[in-house]
Parts: C-alpha cells; sequence; structure tokens
C-alpha cells in the first residue's frame, strides 16, 4: 500500500523543504496552499515547481465547504490519507496600526485563522472514522531581526499565535481520540528549514503511537543532527 502523504499550509521555505522530505516518501503527494491574497507588494504563491510526484489541489481556506471538497480531493487522488501535515508560516504584513488595510485583516483572519479549524475538523473526520491517521502541525516561530525603524509585522505573529494555541489543545485532547496528534515546533530554523522538515519526517516514519500528543521541539541539537542531509 503506498503512503498517503497530504500537505497544507503557507508557502514558504519551510513548506519547500517539508514538501521535499514527502517526494522522497511517497509515490505521489497531495498539496494544498493558502493563497496570497493580500494588498501591496507581497509576490504570489509559487506554484509553478510541478512534478510527477506532486498533486497540488485548490483550498479556499475561507470556506468550510472547501475544506471538505479539499479533503474528499486528496482521498481520491491519493486513494487514502495517511498523514496530514498542516504547516503555518504566515506572511509577514509590516505597517503601523492607523495604515493597516481593513481587507488584510479579514484575509488573515479567515485564511490563516479559520482556515485550519475547518481543515482539521475535516481531516479529523476522515482519521476518527477510519481509526487510523496522523495529524502533525508545524509552526517555527518568526524572526526578530528587524530594526528599531522597521514597520512593525502586526498580523502575522497574532496569527502564528492562534496556530499554537490550537495545536497544544489538539495535543491535550489527542489521548481521546483513536488517531495520533503531534506536533512540531522550532524557536529559529530560519536557514536550516531542511534541517527541520527531515526532523520532522524522521519522526513522522516511525508511526508511533508514543508520539501522540507529543510537541517534537527542533533545536540545535537536531540542527546539527539532520543539517548533514
Amino acid at each position: 500500500m503506498t503512503r498517503g502523504i497530504f500537505l497544507a499550509g503557507n508557502e514558504s521555505a519551510l513548506s519547500r523543504a517539508i514538501e521535499a522530505e514527502a517526494e522522497n516518501r511517497a509515490e505521489q503527494y497531495a498539496v494544498a496552499l493558502i493563497p496570497n491574497r493580500f494588498s501591496g507588494t507581497l509576490t504570489a504563491n509559487t506554484v509553478s515547481r510541478e512534478n510527477e510526484k506532486r498533486l497540488l489541489l485548490e483550498w479556499n481556506p475561507s470556506s468550510p465547504i472547501s475544506a471538505r471538497t479539499l479533503v474528499i480531493a486528496a482521498e481520491n487522488r491519493l486513494e487514502h490519507i495517511d498523514e496530514a501535515v498542516l504547516f503555518c508560516s504566515p506572511p509577514s504584513i509590516r505597517c503601523s496600526a492607523a495604515g493597516l488595510p481593513l481587507s488584510d485583516v479579514e484575509i488573515m483572519i479567515n485564511d490563516n485563522i479559520r482556515g485550519w479549524f475547518f481543515l482539521v475538523r475535516e481531516l479529523a473526520a476522515v482519521f476518527s472514522s477510519r481509526k487510523h491517521g496522523t495529524l502533525a502541525l508545524v509552526y517555527q516561530d518568526a524572526g526578530t531581526d528587524s530594526r528599531k525603524d522597521d514597520m512593525v509585522n502586526i498580523l502575522g505573529p497574532s496569527s502564528l499565535a492562534s496556530f499554537r494555541a490550537f495545536m497544544q489543545g489538539l495535543l491535550a485532547a489527542a489521548r481521546n481520540e483513536s488517531y495520533i496528534t503531534t506536533g512540531f515546533s522550532a524557536s529559529s530554523a530560519s536557514g536550516k528549514e531542511s534541517a527541520f522538515a527531515a526532523f520532522i519526517f524522521k519522526n513522522l516514519d516511525k508511526g508511533s503511537k508514543q508520539n501522540n500528543g507529543k510537541h517534537n521541539k527542533f533545536g540545535i541539537f537536531n540542527s546539527l543532527k539532520f543539517g548533514l542531509k
């Protein structure tokens, strides 16, 4: 039986590293990226990296119907979902509070906060029905390298904080579920995304129930261990 790997989240250096690990482990994998609909000079998602293993699926995170359609599409294309890896790397929106575009506030809340709740609900329903599966939630803390005269990233950290709290709640409830829920975080993985992604999948490869409800933290030791990959 082939390994069904489903990935979803923000387009970023981390997402590309996670995709590379998935590509090494499955005949095909499915990925859904949060669309970049913000105003300003943000670049669009990079979706031109097509290959024979990558199944790119459409997703409107603000819609609960889209979440259900997405999971059904992933199951149909992969035949089954064994592992769902959700990665949160919200875009940086730097501006003053007075200059914050109202449309960007709605987009961040709908796509990068509400969307996770909708998607996890649908994945949990599938895993609960099958009494099998792994739900992995991944995030890396944003860097603090901005100068005092730089505009502050107001929306991104708020979205990340919501995802972090959601993950902690899911991990706390994991013991009551028939599937595995696990979390991964890195306090500072900038430039080490490949090592972080390798750390994530080395843990997922084990498929151990001992990982259920566990928050796996990527640190200096892990960076050295997996950095040579």
